[in-house]
């Protein structure tokens, strides 16, 4: 049996994509396509369905699985036991995250990474739609969301704090709220599809239903706008600490808490198996942000 053959299978397995995965390992679709049909033949069984759209695992693929990643595993540390197995990561690593997310803290980490991993190649979709990771052909997504795909896997990057802020000049003009219910009295800024601000307060969880006049799609947006005196907004730290440590934000109820339970994740198909390109850029941004990010300090 081919230990390339099996690579490629792993890849496909994690991708969905024949053509994907043999770019990964530097083969042409059409030698990836003959590669698995070859493992197929060896095997005497089916391991993939082919459509025009994707490829998914059969049952016997399914099975298949998990022993072929044990058999690579046991390569991987029968070459590290010799000292084998130096060849550094290499490779297109494509990866999709929030825009402003990428642009602030994504973007600014690369640099050293690319010095430490040059023989990496990153394909970057920066977009707040959420894209699907097995139809887009990612290895990795960055999401500030819940998972719902049980097919995936999730690993904490570092914390997404929400608080309320507001610009000196909205407030020297309209006044601090002093408890949530102020709110209904201020225009807010809201980001699309969260109208409804949650706070802890003695009393206990307690849910308002703000307004103003303008509403945005975009973290950004909303934070400018903030900025600009037009309205108080929730805001991400990780977007607004700058904002705030120049002073032009200020931190609006800082007695009452917001009720968040968010944080950014690393979201990755559910395969054992993570390309050595993948692993190195994971355990790269973990190490960067550390325990507690810069913004937080």
């Amino acid at each position: 049996m081919n230990i390339e053959h099996l690579k490629l299978f792993v890849r496909i397995a994690a991708t969905c994509n024949i053509s994907q995965a043999g770019l990964d390992l530097g083969l042409s679709a059409a030698v990836a396509s003959s590669h698995i049909s070859k493992l197929e033949t060896d095997l005497g069984v089916r391991l993939l369905h082919r459509t025009t759209r994707k490829v998914s695992l059969t049952e016997e693929g399914l099975a298949f699985l998990p022993h072929a990643e044990d058999v690579l595993n046991g390569v991987e540390a029968a070459r590290a036991a010799i000292g084998a197995g130096s060849t550094k990561p290499s490779g297109t690593l494509r990866l999709t995250m929030p825009a402003s997310f990428g642009r602030m803290h994504i973007l600014p980490a690369l640099p050293g990474f690319f010095a430490r991993y040059p023989e990496i190649k990153l394909d970057l979709k920066l977009s707040d739609t959420i894209s699907d990771l097995v139809e887009g052909g990612f290895d990795l997504a960055i999401r500030n969301s819940a998972l719902k795909d049980s097919t995936l896997v999730a690993k904490k990057l570092t914390t997404d704090t929400r608080l309320l802020c507001a610009s000196p000049d909205y407030l020297a003009k309209n006044g601090h709220p002093e408890h949530p219910r102020d709110l209904l009295e201020h225009a807010c800024i809201t980001l699309a599809g969260l109208e409804h601000w949650s706070f802890q307060t003695p009393q206990g969880h307690q849910t308002i239903k703000v307004q103003g006049q303008l509403r945005a799609d975009n973290g950004d947006a909303v934070r400018e706008a903030c900025q600009l005196g037009l309205g108080i907004t929730i805001n991400s730290r990780w977007s607004a600490y700058k904002a705030l440590r120049s002073g032009q934000l200020v931190e609006v109820l800082p007695d009452y808490p917001l009720e968040s339970n968010t944080a950014i994740w690393l979201v990755y198909p559910s395969s054992r198996l993570l390309a050595p390109k993948v692993r190195v850029f994971i355990d790269y941004l973990v190490s960067y942000f550390g325990e507690i990010p810069y913004w937080e300090k």
